[in-house]
């Protein structure tokens, strides 16, 4: 029943004999698959990872570890198929989700990270001939909401976490820029 491992693992053996991720979906992504993946990603990620991706979810606000910056170079660098395979078997501490997600499921919240990414730098030449294109304060306040492209600050629990994280010797997994606004659209 498992005739493609790529689908079920995230990773191909390589001619090296080593196992690698890969920067490709085994199916094609059509807008269910990232509505889907949006929806997944809101009930499971958010919490560490935040809405935006930046991983100052409320649980890292809280005092947790925090959680990987999407945003950050090192996340960007991460072939697609990374986010399947730290889903299915977590990372650091992030628990393996492959319980709470089948392997469709990983994929379109893998799909929807990607999207995620792109709407972050995206710039008015990446929108379609003919689309219209707001500004996000200008929509927020015609429909009422807060200011969402606001910068937000580091939670002091994080800066703690980060300070303890240096004076142990490991890396922190500080955002690219904490105080920059990340506006998805």
């Amino acid at each position: 029943l498992r005739e493609d491992s790529y689908f079920y693992t995230g990773v191909i053996q390589g001619a090296n004999g080593y196992r690698e991720e890969q920067n490709a979906m085994p199916f094609p992504v059509t807008m269910e698959v990232l509505k889907r993946g949006q929806e997944r990603f809101n009930i499971y990620c958010t919490p560490c990872h935040s809405r935006v991706g930046n991983g100052l979810g409320e649980i890292v606000q809280r005092g947790y570890k925090p959680a990987g910056n999407f945003h950050d170079q090192v996340r960007l660098a991460q072939p697609l198929s990374h986010y399947f395979y730290v889903m299915t078997h977590g990372y650091g501490a992030m628990p393996d989700y492959s319980a709470q997600l089948e392997p469709a499921d990983r994929w379109a919240v893998a799909a929807y990270i990607r999207a995620l990414q792109l709407s972050q730098a995206a710039t008015a030449q990446d929108v379609p001939s003919g689309e219209k294109v707001q500004n996000l304060k200008d929509l927020a306040a015609a429909e009422g909401h807060a200011d969402y492209a606001e910068p937000w600050t580091l939670p002091a629990t994080a800066v703690q976490a980060y300070a303890h994280d240096a004076k142990q010797g490991t890396p922190a997994m500080a955002p690219a820029n904490p105080a920059d606004p990340m506006i998805v659209i």
